[in-house]
């Protein structure tokens, strides 16, 4: 019996769905779209307040979850959507951006000729499905015909036990905790990192582990990863501003958001990702982080990526954020929160300035260590940096 029998959906619908990763999702997907509905997957991880929050935002017309389908009260989708999907909300409300057939097609077959990946090369799904970055990874089975597998949560076991797996896609955080099994990892052809930035040293350690990393970079708004290797896939173009913020234009950017929401894109349509980077003399984007995420220190400009990636590699970092603290002599002080590999044997503030010293400049050396159990992340893998603060 259909998951969705009860209600019909039909066109213009906008069908919320909330429930855990499985196999199934694909003819869920599948039945929604032929209905000439659209796909609004709500992540089943969230607590009953926050799914219910974002359902409220997004106005649904359908909801089904683990009691069922059923019809509400809510506003239509737009002309030609087939998907929207909430941001992650790292910083204020998420937004709904929404996709038309096309855009994922743009993303799976451009993906798929970056990576050389044909129809028969089977996909691992282990992110979430409210995620465009997971989502797409299942979608690969509907616009290529590619087998996917699917898992209602991240394992490594069972990551590493799943036969004839050809690609998968991770974040950071899911890529540690392959490497820390000690598992040869020469199995998959290329395993896709994005999300958050990927540390240097973490890298090191998959390719040691015979991991073939592919990081790549996009944004919900841009419907995943559009640039591997700091390569743009095809049809996707990158610039920098005058102001330094990466923009991207191409077939795979959002339609817009759902219910008016602010307009994503400049005058001249090109989409805003609030990161700052740049061109490197063969084209190749360098993402320096979140614009708003820069930390300004006695005047000078301290980009926290750049201090984690230098930190992450004492041997008693497991895992390490930074941000800004405000400091009346300097404005603000570069503060680290550092998840030690030994809970009993955190490091210290003067050992980890004295590792930093030698490769940051004096003014991007930590001032404050804060040891804690674990970092504030979103669903996604991302830190949020304001739950540190607040923390």
């Amino acid at each position: 019996m259909s998951a969705l029998e009860h209600v019909h959906p039909a066109e213009g619908d906008l069908v919320a769905v909330t429930l855990p990763p499985s196999p199934t999702w694909r003819d869920l997907v599948t039945e929604t779209w032929d209905s000439g509905a659209a796909l609004l997957p709500i992540d089943d991880r969230l607590s009953a307040g926050e799914r219910a929050s974002l359902i409220e935002r997004a106005r649904p017309t359908i909801t089904l979850d683990g009691m069922g389908g059923r019809r509400v009260e809510g506003e239509p989708a737009d002309a030609g959507i087939v998907l929207v999907v909430h941001s992650s909300g790292t910083s204020g409300a998420p937004a709904f951006a929404q996709f038309d057939r096309a855009a994922i097609e743009a993303a799976v077959s451009s993906s798929a000729l970056a990576l050389g990946a044909t129809e028969r090369d089977p996909w691992l799904c282990c992110l979430p499905l409210a995620h465009v970055g997971g989502l797409l990874v299942v979608l690969r089975s509907l616009v290529l015909g590619a087998p996917v597998a699917v898992h209602d949560r991240f394992d490594p076991g069972a990551v590493l036990a799943e036969p004839d797996v050809a690609f998968t896609s991770v974040v950071p955080t899911m890529l540690a905790r392959l490497v820390e099994t000690g598992a040869d990892l020469s199995a998959f052809r290329s395993i896709l990192v994005g999300g958050a930035h990927l540390p240097g040293e973490l890298r090191s350690r998959a390719e040691h582990a015979g991991a073939h990393v592919v990081e790549t970079y996009g944004m919900t708004e841009s419907c995943g990863g559009v640039v591997y290797e700091g390569v743009p896939l095809r049809g996707t173009q990158v610039r920098i501003a005058p102001d330094g913020e990466i923009q991207l234009r191409g077939p795979t950017a959002t339609r817009g958001y759902r219910l008016g929401d602010a307009d994503p894109f400049t005058p001249d349509g090109w989409l805003h990702t609030a990161d700052a980077g740049e061109l490197d003399r063969d084209g190749r984007l360098r993402v320096a982080g979140r614009r708003d995420d820069v930390v300004i220190t006695g005047g000078e400009k301290v980009w926290p990526q750049a201090v984690e990636a230098v930190l992450q590699a004492h041997p008693r970092v497991r895992e390490v954020a930074v941000a800004g603290v405000a400091d009346p002599e300097w404005g603000e002080r570069v503060t680290a929160w550092v998840v030690p590999t030994v809970a009993a044997e955190p490091p210290g503030l003067e050992d980890l300035r004295a590792f930093a010293a030698e490769r940051l400049s004096p003014y991007a050396v930590p001032r404050e260590l804060v040891v804690v159990g674990r970092l504030p992340r979103t669903a996604s893998g991302k830190v949020r940096r304001a739950g540190l603060r607040r923390g």
